[in-house]
């Protein structure tokens, strides 16, 4: 099988590649250049669903690939502060769609603070902590959790819930 992701962001493909290595040993994971079709900062889960399933079906168009997945990170405000979250989707050449998303994370008010202003959250991080390109890396849910979640992780469990109605099909009849 083979599978391509709308991304070359290495944490994504590895997030990916780790996920379906579980489902089906021996697949082939490659990533390509997509356009979200979404704000750089999506606000809403819808908004993230659609930039990750955008993705996703840009991916399957333009290629040979069985399925192609999207991911997309996004932030939220809610009563108790603002929240980052991600979601994944899956494609397959039959049209059929899966959905899945990751844990969310409170974000530092200082951080949240300068996303309200209209800053990205990779931009905003990486001069919180004073390093570059910390979304090609540990990303925010490594850095808030020391790693002990990274974005690999919470991605690759989105991944994965995305792929739960390819896992079990018949559930979904």
């Amino acid at each position: 099988m083979k599978i391509i992701v709308g991304s070359k962001n290495p944490v994504k493909l590895n997030a990916v590649k780790n996920a379906v290595k579980r489902i089906w040993p021996g697949s082939e994971v490659l990533g390509m250049k997509t356009n979200s079709g979404v704000s750089n900062q999506p606000m809403t889960k819808k908004e993230a669903i659609k930039g990750a399933l955008n993705r996703a079906k840009q991916s399957l168009e333009n290629s040979n690939a069985d399925m192609g997945v999207g991911l997309e990170g996004f932030v939220y405000q809610s009563d108790f502060g603002m929240f980052l979250s991600g979601w994944a989707v899956v494609v397959d050449r039959k049209g059929k769609i899966g959905i899945g998303g990751g844990g969310d994370v409170l974000l530092p008010e200082k951080v949240a603070s300068e996303i309200r202003k209209g800053k990205e959250l990779g931009f905003v991080m990486d001069k919180f902590i004073g390093e570059h390109n910390t979304k090609e890396k540990q990303g925010t849910v490594g850095i808030l959790t020391n790693n002990l979640v990274s974005r690999t992780n919470s991605l690759k469990i989105a991944t994965i819930f995305a792929f739960s109605r390819f896992i079990n099909p018949d559930y979904y009849k």
